[in-house]
């Protein structure tokens, strides 16, 4: 990615235009849009590329301190809940930018904690919806997030669920009929689903042994399991450059605004 200045941001709200196309004014008249969808798009992704921002209020700041002149910002409500409404467009841009014809895919999930685990019996935010999960780690509350990802590190799908969701049953979320092979880690290693993967998609599921079995591997199935450290690397990005992992939204829909917001500009920034 090349070194982004400001004015960069006109050529990123052509990019959203050029997914979703803006309608003709009314004829008839009406109140005026101060501030237009794909303009507020643009403005959640140019921020995670330029100057991260951990909540929607730094986003709101730092644009009217640095784009006052370019864009015209509503109250904070209302960009906030324009910020929201913008969120099936955002999945649907999302959509069309995951790489979904490669035949080599790396599997993984990571922790997307809301709280720290001393606060989340007192966790009201994302009640119901987030949940208690565990891996080598530890103990963790929040969502899940499952991804798969090609040999340049470019996502080619994503998909949410609670903490305490298994990664196996996850498969048929991240692989689809142009997949050939799937590599993961032991929590894929599950018999009935890579059949059942085999009989629909045709594709392999590759992960390694656990350490009480005894299987020969071939030298092909050990570089590419060589090579499954991929995804860790996307999921490090995402979390220490783009500041995935955050407590401060209000709702669960700020949650999945945000969590979008980023994955987008992960996608996007190999266009710069």
């Amino acid at each position: 990615m090349r070194l982004l200045r400001s004015h960069h941001i006109a050529k990123l709200v052509e990019v959203v235009d050029s997914f979703f196309p803006r309608q003709a004014p009314n004829p008839l008249g009406g109140r005026p849009v101060i501030l237009h969808q794909n303009e507020c798009v643009a403005l959640l992704i140019f921020s995670c590329l330029v100057a991260p921002q951990r909540t929607l209020k730094g986003v709101y700041v730092w644009s009217q301190t640095y784009y006052w002149r370019r864009f015209h910002l509503p109250s904070y409500q209302s960009w906030v809940r324009k910020c929201h409404q913008a969120l099936p467009q955002m999945l649907l841009m999302l959509d069309q930018l995951l790489v979904k014809d490669a035949p080599l895919v790396f599997m993984d999930s990571t922790m997307l904690e809301v709280c720290k685990l001393v606060r989340a019996d007192r966790h009201k935010v994302a009640l119901g919806v987030a949940d208690f999960g565990m891996n080598h780690q530890g103990w963790h509350y929040g969502f899940k997030l499952h991804a798969s990802c090609d040999l340049g590190g470019h996502l080619c799908a994503v998909w949410f669920t609670p903490a305490n969701e298994s990664d196996s049953q996850q498969i048929p979320h991240l692989i689809n009929n142009a997949t050939f092979i799937a590599v993961g880690d032991g929590g894929y290693l599950a018999s009935v689903m890579s059949r059942k993967m085999w009989q629909l998609h045709r594709t392999y599921i590759l992960a390694p042994a656990r350490r009480n079995q005894k299987k020969l591997m071939a030298q092909w199935q050990g570089l590419l399991l060589r090579r499954r450290p991929k995804i860790e690397c996307t999921f490090d990005y995402l979390k220490e450059h783009l500041n995935l992992v955050s407590s401060f939204p209000r709702s669960v829909m700020g949650y999945f605004v945000h969590y979008v917001r980023i994955l987008l500009s992960y996608q996007l920034m190999w266009g710069f």
